[in-house]
Formats: C-alpha cells, structure tokens, sequence
C-alpha cells in the first residue's frame, strides 16, 4: 500500500451560482414544492398537521424558485401560490423558502415580485396575502401596505396589499425571473 492510497480525496461540493424563479410547469418542480411546503409549514412551522394542500391548490398557480447548477435548474429551493377568488382580485399564499437558502436574502423577494408581476398581466387590480406577522418589514420593504392584523394557524397574521404601481406585469411567467446567488465559500 503506497502513501498515495491513504490519501482523502477532498469533497467537492458546488453551491448555486444562479437561481431561477418561474412558474412551475414540470412535475419534478410541482412535487419538490409542494415537499418543501411541508417541510416548512408542518414540520418547522408545526402550522399543519401532515400536509398543508386545501382546495385553493386545484386552482392556484405555483411558482418556484429553483438553485441552479452548470446553468440548469437542480431543486425547488422557494415556492409561492396565487390564485384570484374574483375578477381582478388576486391572492398570494404558502411562501416558503428552503432553510438552507435563506441566507441568500432575495429569493423570498423574487417570489414575491414576479407572483404580483404574472398577476398584473392577468388582470389584477388588488394583490392581497396574510402574512406571517415576522415577515411585515419585509413586505413594506416591497411596497405592500398593512391593512389588518389578524391570528391565523394560531399564529400573529397581517393581511397586506401590494402597491400595483410598484410591479409591472409579467407576461412570460414560465421564462421568469434569473438571480445571481451570493458568493459563499463552499464546505
């Protein structure tokens, strides 16, 4: 046995350079959002017990944001739903982001911006969601404004409204929106 055989080859792993926030379109992508959706709201969360899917999910659009690797997208690391109950009415809900990319501080943002975006192209004259009551500031940070503050799942709610003005429509939601990730040494 030679030095060279008790030598470690080093682990390489490759963090995401880009992420890519859609419309969900292939199963893979449905799938991994809806897994991630739980892993957030019933397991870390504990808002739900087993699963969070209700009657809206058969008539929401799901969007993603997917990491990145070589160009191509790897895992669903974000996902949001919107839905309009009414004309011109539009909500969002089920924002999630992978624990392991919230780091990256836009990704949740993203999601946000391109769901009033695809929205507006479809007609929206008021985008609404109840937001986790830790998550205001960043809400206000992206032109919505609070209008009640309510408890939902057992937990501090507000429900919050967009300023259109702030968000131009969207009309290719499948091609979405590309952003870098911040630099990280990989371990």
């Amino acid at each position: 046995m030679s030095c060279i055989d008790d030598i470690e080859e080093p682990v390489v792993r490759y963090a995401p350079v880009g992420f890519l926030v859609r419309e969900a379109r292939q199963y893979w992508e449905r799938e991994q959002a809806h897994a991630l959706r739980r892993a957030v709201f019933c397991v870390e969360q504990g808002l739900f017990a087993g699963d969070d899917r209700d009657a809206i999910d058969d008539q929401a659009q799901l969007l993603v944001a997917m990491s990145c690797i070589g160009g191509m997208p790897d895992q669903v690391v974000g996902t949001v739903r919107i839905h309009s109950p009414a004309p011109g009415l539009w909500w969002g809900s089920r924002l999630a982001v992978h624990a392991d990319f919230r780091s990256q501080g836009h990704l949740g943002a993203t999601l946000i911006r391109l769901a009033v975006c695809m929205a507006r192209a479809q007609g929206c004259r008021s985008f609404l969601a109840h937001v986790q009551a830790q998550n205001e500031s960043l809400f206000r940070k992206l032109h919505w404004r609070s209008r009640e503050r309510l408890d939902l799942h057992g937990r501090p709610h507000v429900e919050m409204e967009a300023d259109l003005a702030a968000y131009p429509p969207c009309h290719d939601a499948v091609s979405g929106f590309v952003s870098r990730g911040r630099s990280a040494p990989c371990a």
